[in-house]
């Protein structure tokens, strides 16, 4: 049975997107215990299927570290403290990024050996059914050679535990292939992952989601960039091309024939279905869901939560990191 500790009342839309997520979820999953922090009230209509600890606010998206720490009765850090309290498995919220992985961070513990905790997730790539695991994608907005380093052996752990990649082929991004490309960062890591077997060189940005890249590593300010900028472009594209089959009379007889070869690829370019990010180097399994979720996207961001702990990644990387 896996426990999953679950802030309700985080995210732009509420309640509302995080109940419908656990009731979605839980049609399918059994074997799964829900304990859902945030406002008795709102969360009535779930009550017989979860259990319920009571939070009385709710930390603002902007909030900063000392003030997540000080409101203790917001829902986020009740959530966050009941992993151990209730020795859950994991725990996930939608709410305030740096709230969310500063408590994380400094309630279940760093794993010993872990400089700096990194934000991970899979991204969908051309190559249909393969995903390249990006870290970091925004834990931090400095970091350390020695960081990017640990990174890659997280990111190879977190490919093995959840893809079964035995082998996963890892870059460093960067503004070029040549090994004496990049910014003093990119050099001093680039030096410190040669000896790494899996280790294959640098990576343009344009090609991170080729499906040639298993692992890709970037310090945290690049990922995060990174990772809003392929999320603006996939939303553009899709509203791109559905104005552009609603032009006309000709053009909508068009997308009869053509759908059935676009809706593949727009589901592969919705971030949304991909579910939550999950924070690396830390004790326990912390996602981070989409701040805009709504109950199908926080629904998968609880399915990442859920694989993981059945995969049993924290005790891997654990084992990788030794």
């Amino acid at each position: 049975m896996v426990k999953l500790v679950i802030d309700m009342m985080g995210g732009d839309n509420g309640s509302n997107a995080t109940i419908g997520g656990v009731k979605k979820f839980l049609e399918s999953h059994d074997d799964c215990e829900i304990i859902a922090v945030g406002d008795e009230k709102e969360l009535e209509p779930i009550k017989d299927i979860v259990k319920i600890i009571p939070s009385e606010s709710v930390l603002p998206m902007e909030c900063g570290v000392m003030q997540a720490m000080r409101q203790r009765d917001s829902s986020v850090f009740k959530a966050v403290s009941a992993v151990n309290e209730e020795k859950a498995d994991g725990v996930i919220s939608a709410g305030s990024t740096g709230a969310f992985l500063s408590l994380a961070t400094l309630i279940t513990k760093k794993i010993e050996g872990v400089e700096r905790p990194a934000l991970i997730s899979p991204f969908p790539t051309k190559v249909a059914g393969k995903y390249a695991v990006l870290l970091d994608i925004g834990a931090s907005s400095e970091n350390s050679p020695e960081d990017l380093k640990q990174f890659a052996v997280m990111g190879q752990a977190y490919c093995k535990a959840v893809f079964g990649n035995q082998n996963p082929k890892t870059y460093l991004i960067c503004n070029g292939t040549e090994e004496g490309k990049g910014n003093e960062l990119s050099k001093k890591t680039y030096a410190l992952l040669k000896e790494d077997p899996n280790f294959k060189g640098y990576i343009e940005g344009r090609h991170v989601l080729d499906g040639e890249a298993d692992v890709v590593v970037f310090d945290g300010f690049t990922g995060n960039v990174f990772l809003k900028t392929a999320e603006g472009v996939a939303k553009m594209i899709g509203g791109m091309m559905k104005d552009a089959f609603k032009h006309s009379l000709c053009t909508k007889i068009g997308y009869l024939f053509a759908r059935r070869g676009f809706k593949p690829m727009l589901k592969t370019m919705d971030y949304k279905k991909v579910g939550g990010a999950l924070l690396v180097g830390v004790n326990t399994v912390a996602v981070k869901a989409h701040g805009n979720s709504d109950p199908d996207s926080f629904a998968a961001s609880i399915e990442v939560a859920y694989k993981l702990c059945k995969n049993q990644v924290v005790d891997k990387i654990k084992e990788n990191l030794k």
